[in-house]
């Protein structure tokens, strides 16, 4: 089923937009969500979750891109969900090592909401990152958006871990002058 389709569901409130959904999509959100909480059944609650927000947002919003609208619906119930379980448990995981390693480039979150929304900073760092060379920008977006394992990207790439760690440094330095000319964050 064409993603325009299942728009259509979702707008018409057609209960089959569920199913449709899981079908293209389900595998791709459990993949994110299960990169960022590193637990089937807490991803797999969070894929879940995602189609019931889809099923509330749609209308009035129309996506122009199924794909990334369900991709960040599930990246924000998977992070909220992983805040939830940190506050109740101190525990390590690549999240909180991707959360550690950006921390470095965007000033802490009362400093960010007394500046400027968070959509708009979301749209600056969307377009440096969309200005990157195509193999930082792919490697940026695999530890930062979908929080995979160095490992992980390191074997995907076929490139040394310590290659990739100096790579995504380099970036995240960038971002930072990048977010400090833009006045998101104070040298």
């Amino acid at each position: 089923m064409k993603d325009s389709e299942i728009i259509g569901l979702y707008w018409n409130k057609d209960l089959k937009a569920i199913p449709a959904s899981m079908e293209q999509y389900g595998a791709y959100c459990f993949t994110i969500a299960n990169g960022i909480l590193d637990d089937a059944q807490d991803s797999e609650e969070c894929v879940n979750d995602t189609w019931l927000r889809a099923w509330n947002a749609i209308p009035p919003t129309r996506p122009t891109v199924l794909k990334v609208f369900l991709a960040k619906i599930t990246r924000h119930l998977s992070f909220d969900r992983y805040k939830a379980r940190k506050s109740l448990k101190r525990g390590g995981g690549e999240t909180m090592l991707v959360l550690e390693e950006l921390a470095e480039c965007i000033a802490d979150e009362s400093d960010v909401e007394g500046q400027v929304n968070a959509r708009e900073l979301g749209e600056v760092i969307n377009q440096f990152v969309e200005r990157l060379p195509e193999r930082e920008q792919k490697l940026f977006i695999r530890r930062y958006f979908f929080s995979e394992a160095i490992k992980t990207i390191a074997d995907r790439y076929e490139m040394n871990e310590n290659a990739v760690n100096v790579m995504l440094s380099r970036v995240r330095k960038r971002l930072r002058i990048h977010l400090s000319k833009e006045g998101y964050f104070d040298e």
